[in-house]
């Protein structure tokens, strides 16, 4: 119990301390567990059960997540694939050079294992971008749609890999698993009648790890396959959303224990060190490629480059194939060691450069002129007639939309980056068109801004929608804004970025509710004004 103790405060203090210098804290559980390590305290089993886990949680949250329909785009699959080709070769090339310069640590190694360590570089940090879109509220952005969908294949690519590498030949009966979509209908019907509480939790757990992960594996298939079949089976219910947030931080705490595996499993030495350090010398050249093969695919400069700084580094399920690799004998644990240090250093420079994408853009945009034509996913937004916009249609931005067009008319539009949410609120009778509001090329590509008298911020990230107001301040908008919060400590920030009004929803509500009774049921009849009798209980 004390190993456990020590581990856990460890990595608490480490996370904590990643988080406040602006870093994704498993950073600091990496380094946790090389420390650790480093000091003599060992790898638990139970600690590497519960990285299996997290990772197989992690991959039917993908799945979740997952739709089909944007990974077939050419845009996405394609770029996936040419990417991880040239990345390969590109690293399979530069390992040849460190090894013909006398890197001490690669010279007992073959092309086959050459290969597998620039396979396992290849690959991008879901975890790290999808972290980081959350923080910044962009994760519906063109940029932000593009990477995920990137990292995804990618992460399919790796599932593929695993499956075939782990030298297990299928069961007969792995056919049947062919009529799991055949279930579905019972799937959904599970996913509706457990409502919103624990039992959502223990259905997703259930769903992931036992009919997923569990049938895959009892077949012969690797557990973690099945897991990431089973999210994309319901990924298409309209509980999936909420199922995924569900299971966050459970997730998140399980890939505590993966992070702290790594460190956990071998010593820092001098040769894996250096040979991380190389690495991530080679890192910048990974991100260039990502550049590269997107604004071949006609995706604007600003799309391009934060979607690049956003993939410009190492991934964890780099580590999860090395680990693999490792137990299978193919690579050294030096080998796997200095890939967990090349991804967590990889996180400490993509993570401040990612805070200042905007600035890079803007400097790299002085010397690539944009395309005549764009890309499906980034194509003009057009505003028709309309004088008040309200950004982000959620279900306040529906109801703000509503009310403006119940007292104002036709002359409402709403902009979403969604594009399910787009299509829905179409559905529904609203006037919706797909444009990302953080987006500084958004805000330039629309004609005649200033005719727009009102502007509402009613997406639900506070940073997204100081980010908007930024973008305005960019463009010296006339109008008016206005901008909803959820604490009030968030008031001040808004302000001071120039939006007229702002609204704490939770005391809007509240009020709403309020008023919302008194018309209802006319509570000057129902309540007297005569004083209340004070009552008193005897015991």
């Amino acid at each position: 119990m004390t190993t456990q103790i020590i581990i856990i405060l460890s990595a608490f203090i480490a996370g904590y301390i990643a988080l406040k210098l602006k870093f994704p804290p498993l950073v600091g559980f990496l380094l946790t567990g090389f420390l650790l390590h480093y000091f003599g305290v060992n790898d638990t089993e139970h600690i590497r059960s519960l990285a299996d886990l997290g990772v197989t949680l992690l991959l039917f949250t993908i799945g979740l997540k997952l739709d089909i329909k944007m990974l077939i785009g050419k845009h996405i699959w394609l770029s996936s694939l040419i990417h991880n080709l040239i990345s390969s070769l590109y690293f399979v090339a530069a390992l040849w050079c460190l090894q013909w310069m006398g890197l001490s640590i690669l010279q007992d190694l073959g092309w086959p294992q050459l290969f597998l360590i620039a396979f396992a570089l290849s690959f991008s940090s879901t975890v790290f971008a999808i972290k980081t879109l959350q923080e910044k509220g962009v994760m519906n952005a063109v940029y932000g749609s593009l990477a995920i969908g990137v990292l995804v294949m990618q992460d399919i690519f790796a599932v593929v890999f695993m499956t075939i590498s782990s030298g297990k030949v299928p069961e007969v009966w792995a056919l049947l698993l062919f009529g799991l979509p055949l279930l579905r209908p019972l799937f959904f019907k599970l996913l509706d009648t457990v409502e919103h509480g624990e039992m959502l939790v223990l259905f997703g757990v259930f769903m992931a790890l036992v009919v997923g992960a569990g049938l895959f594996s009892m077949v012969g298939l690797k557990a973690d396959l099945g897991a990431l079949i089973m999210g994309v089976l319901l990924s298409s219910h309209k509980k999936a959303s909420e199922l995924s947030k569900a299971l966050f931080n459970i997730k998140e705490l399980l890939l505590v224990c993966f992070f702290l595996d790594i460190g956990l499993t071998a010593s820092v030495t001098l040769n894996s060190l250096l040979f991380a350090i190389a690495l991530v010398i080679l890192l910048p050249i990974k991100g260039w490629l990502y550049f590269r093969v997107f604004d071949r695919f006609n995706f604007r400069v600003r799309t391009s480059v934060f979607g690049s700084l956003m993939l410009m580094n190492y991934s964890e399920f780099g580590l999860i194939v090395g680990g693999l690799a490792y137990k299978m004998g193919w690579l050294p644990g030096e080998m796997l060691v200095s890939i967990a240090i090349a991804v967590s250093l990889s996180f400490l420079i993509s993570a401040p450069i990612n805070n200042k994408s905007n600035e890079v853009y803007l400097g790299l945009s002085q010397f690539k002129t944009e395309k005549s034509r764009f890309n499906i996913m980034d194509k003009m937004i057009e505003l028709g007639q309309a004088k008040v916009i309200v950004i982000g249609m959620g279900r306040i931005g529906s109801g703000v939309y509503d009310e403006m067009q119940r007292q104002f008319g036709d002359v409402i539009l709403g902009i979403e980056v969604n594009e399910h949410t787009v299509e829905r609120q179409r559905v529904e009778g609203r006037n919706v068109i797909q444009g990302d509001a953080v987006d500084s090329d958004f805000w330039m590509r629309l004609k005649n801004i200033n005719d727009i008298e009102l502007i509402f911020f009613a997406m639900p990230h506070h940073h997204a929608n100081e980010l908007g107001a930024e973008q305005l301040n960019k463009i010296k908008y006339k109008g008016k804004t206005t901008a909803i919060v959820e604490f009030n400590d968030q008031i001040q920030p808004l302000k001071q970025l120039g939006v007229n009004a702002v609204f704490n929803v939770y005391r809007e509500a509240g009020k709403g509710f309020a008023q919302h009774a008194i018309e209802e049921f006319q509570p000057q009849k129902l309540i007297s004004n005569k004083p209340f009798k004070k009552v008193t209980i005897t015991m």
